[in-house]
């Protein structure tokens, strides 16, 4: 079962204009109440490993909990929904620090408070 905040290595596909896309790790922000009953889409935040210093990103450092290997930008003005089946490993967790801090972001660029 996946966990909000597990960094998962899956396929985005072929990307449009700017879309992330391609084999990538991403951050799993679906709650999780919702991973719980093992849905059949969840929803994703890309990581890159090109720093753009962006507002709407947030920087991951590696460690050996999150599973990265360099310092990666979650890209949470890229936030997806994708089918389970496009995840192909679980390579750790950010944590809930960073996935707070990746949440937050979602919901000021999604006006939700």
């Amino acid at each position: 079962m996946l966990t909000s905040g597990d960094v998962v290595a899956l396929d985005l596909g072929t990307p449009r204009g700017r879309e992330a896309g391609m084999s990538r790790p991403a951050v799993v922000v679906t709650a999780q109440r919702v991973l719980e009953r093992e849905p059949a889409v969840i929803h994703v935040v890309p990581l890159a490993s090109r720093l753009r210093k962006l507002m709407s990103e947030i920087e991951i450092e590696p460690d050996l909990s999150n599973g990265l290997s360099v310092t990666s930008a979650a890209q949470c003005h890229q936030i997806r929904a994708v089918s389970v089946g496009r995840v192909d490993a679980v390579l750790g967790n950010v944590g809930p620090v960073a996935l707070a801090e990746i949440k937050e972001m979602i919901s000021l660029l999604l006006d939700i408070r």
